[in-house]
């Protein structure tokens, strides 16, 4: 390389580092603010987890707090001037309260209370059939059997949160309308389903047996 093409390679590179002083010069704090941003940003979600952790903390404090009156009404009232900052948060309180008013024989004001929360879609599906599903233990002696099997055979569908514990409901109709082979057929299905707990497989046996049923002829579960 001759010394005139070895001055020309300095002055090129001499020339390429004043250009980039001048960038970062004109534009180095756009650099700059994207560090500030991140950095500000994840700060700023962990405050957020932090807060919510902690209102989530103190709602059940003050759940634990209400839930320790001794009377039931007392209980409810309690729970009724509780606030959640979350839609899930609210929902459980709700139920919580209903619970409450339901064993202070205040069923009507707990099916309300349930029945809300049942008809909010703006909730996951399994809040909403919990509700629905408590609400129609509730009226069983306000309802028609059919009303009954009716929500509760929607409750049943296959891969809804409730399905079995619903389907075991429709069973226990079938039995009040007087038509035990349906309800033994229904509670070998449940047994036979593959998500079926414990409990409830043990509750459908015993129900089939009392029935005079047997569990030989139940159906296979589904791979």
């Amino acid at each position: 390389m001759s010394d005139t093409d070895s001055f020309i390679d300095e002055v090129t590179e001499e020339v390429r580092r004043d250009r980039l002083f001048v960038m970062l010069k004109r534009y180095g704090w756009i650099g700059g603010l994207a560090v500030v941003l991140i950095v500000g940003g994840a700060a700023f979600n962990e405050y957020n987890k932090a807060k919510e952790l902690a209102a989530a903390q103190k709602l059940g404090d003050d759940i634990v707090g209400a839930l320790a009156e001794n009377e039931d009404a007392a209980r409810a009232e309690a729970l009724s001037t509780l606030t959640a900052d979350t839609p899930g948060g609210a929902a459980v309180l709700a139920m919580l309260q209903a619970g409450a008013l339901a064993n202070a024989d205040q069923s009507a004001d707990a099916v309300a209370r349930l029945e809300a929360i049942a008809v909010d879609g703006d909730l996951p599906l399994i809040y909403r059939h919990i509700a629905s599903y408590k609400a129609l233990g509730l009226q069983q002696e306000s309802l028609s059997i059919a009303d009954r099997r009716l929500q509760f055979e929607a409750l049943a569908q296959p891969g809804a949160p409730l399905a079995l514990l619903a389907s075991e409901q429709v069973a226990l109709l079938d039995i009040e309308e007087g038509n035990p082979e349906a309800a033994i057929t229904r509670l070998k299905e449940i047994i036979a389903d593959a998500g079926v707990s414990t409990d409830l497989k043990d509750r459908a046996t015993q129900v089939i047996v009392a029935l005079g049923g047997t569990l030989d002829d139940a159906a296979p579960a589904e791979g």
